[in-house]
């Protein structure tokens, strides 16, 4: 019985759940369906990269050994790891937080507990940074798959720092079974099971690195790279008028068409650049009838108001009200085991307490506390695409020597890489979601 893969997906969920839809009305679709694609025949290599999308082939030999319940495996102390004492260099306030989060976990749960506490982390950073009536779209699982990718090859405090925004010391400081060669292979299993896997939805991901091509890479590293995340070090000329086109050909071949135009400019100065690209799609269990489709009012804020379409339906929900945050949530349902959590505060000034009290605490609270019953409804239709230059927000997360002429790469290349400025290196992250 498939009972655990909703812990699997903790992380995704979070990635569509709680993204900071706050102004809709440039990113309505029009009532026609959008034109299929992505099932054109491609001929691609058989190096790795090619099966870094969700396939539709289902290997019965390739199963993750906690997919499924075997209870003779749920009596292995090594399945249900004992959390050590904790270390008295860590706070009191981080034990109760580590020991409230891990106890009774598997290595993966924890591993998306400490995924799901950084998006929010960097949706806080990145919500401060913006414009209050701007979209914020995000798909935090790949940004701290590719951090966790790029540390592979840090050293010293620049690795540190990357390493403490991804909640790693508390990971590794809650059995003495854990090390930094853990957490990497638990990436690996999780970029294995959300990218790699058909459950009835189509997830694909590239996280690449860019190189300037007068450095020379280190073995180790780029074996690394292959082993635990599927990715590849890339020696380029950034300064060539067609990496852009070269570039976006390739990650629209690994994606079979989901991705286009991933990168829009580039700085001719660069020598690094680390590249997040993820595609969502999926189907409804409960679908929305598109004869039910009507435009109706939607509020923006106060004092506007614009007319949208409004998909309607009525079925069977999971969904709990919070007192304590003055907020409704309601989890829609798709096809595959993976979910998408809305939360809509009673009060048009409460998006902002809300966004500040997030936590993967809360976010548990509410599905323990959920109810499925009949529901009628209603929501906009929408789609978002955005792309963001990550730098700022990171260093609002504490992650400040990778981008400064200090950053150890030394696990990279035997070369001096220096980053001088920020427009050495750059951070990208591009992501699209339509509800439909």
């Amino acid at each position: 019985m498939n009972l655990l893969l909703s812990s699997v997906f903790f992380s995704l969920t979070l990635t569509f759940a709680l993204c900071g839809v706050k102004d809709f009305h440039e990113h309505f679709e029009q009532l026609s369906p959008a034109p299929p694609h992505g099932n054109e025949t491609l001929n691609l290599s058989p190096e790795f990269h090619k099966e870094n999308t969700v396939t539709n082939v289902w290997n019965v030999e390739e199963e993750e050994e906690e997919d499924y319940i075997d209870f003779d495996k749920l009596l292995n102390e090594d399945y249900f790891d004992i959390i050590d004492a904790v270390p008295e260099a860590i706070s009191e306030v981080n034990q109760g937080n580590i020991l409230e989060l891990f106890q009774g976990k598997t290595r993966i749960q924890r591993l998306n507990l400490l995924n799901a506490n950084f998006a929010f982390n960097l949706y806080r950073a990145l919500k401060d940074q913006v414009s209050a009536s701007e979209n914020i779209l995000l798909a935090p699982v790949g940004i701290s798959t590719s951090l966790a990718m790029i540390s592979l090859g840090l050293k010293g405090q620049t690795q540190e720092e990357v390493l403490l925004s991804l909640g790693v010391q508390d990971f590794v400081n809650a059995s003495s079974k854990y090390d930094l060669t853990t957490v990497h292979n638990l990436f690996h299993k999780l970029t294995h099971r959300l990218f790699r896997r058909n459950f009835g939805y189509t997830l694909r991901s590239v996280n690449d690195l860019y190189i300037q091509n007068h450095f020379s890479v280190l073995n180790e590293f780029k074996s690394n790279m292959k082993k635990y995340y599927f990715a590849e070090a890339q020696l380029v000329d950034f300064s060539d008028p067609n990496f852009i086109a070269k570039a976006n050909a390739r990650i629209s071949k690994l994606t079979k068409g989901s991705i286009q135009d991933a990168i829009a400019n580039i700085h001719p100065a660069t020598l690094m650049m680390i590249l997040n690209c993820v595609y969502f799609k999926g189907t409804w269990e409960n679908k929305f009838p598109v004869e039910m489709t009507h435009s109706r009012s939607f509020r923006l804020n106060e004092k506007q108001t614009v007319k949208v379409p409004m998909m309607q339906t009525k079925a069977n929900f999971l969904a709990t009200t919070d007192s304590e945050l003055d907020c409704a949530v309601l989890q829609l349902q798709y096809v595959g085991n993976i979910s998408m959590m809305i939360v809509l505060p009673y009060k048009l000034t409460g998006m902002a307490t809300l966004e500040k009290q997030l936590t993967p605490q809360v976010v548990e609270r509410w599905q323990k506390s959920m109810t499925n019953r009949t529901r009628e409804v209603v929501l906009p239709k929408f789609k978002l695409e955005k792309s963001y230059d990550l730098i700022d927000y990171l260093k609002a997360l504490g992650v400040n020597e990778l981008f400064t002429q200090n950053g150890n790469y030394s696990g990279i290349s035997e070369e001096n890489i220096t980053i001088e400025k920020v427009s050495n290196l750059w951070y990208r992250l591009k992501s699209g979601y339509l509800l439909s």
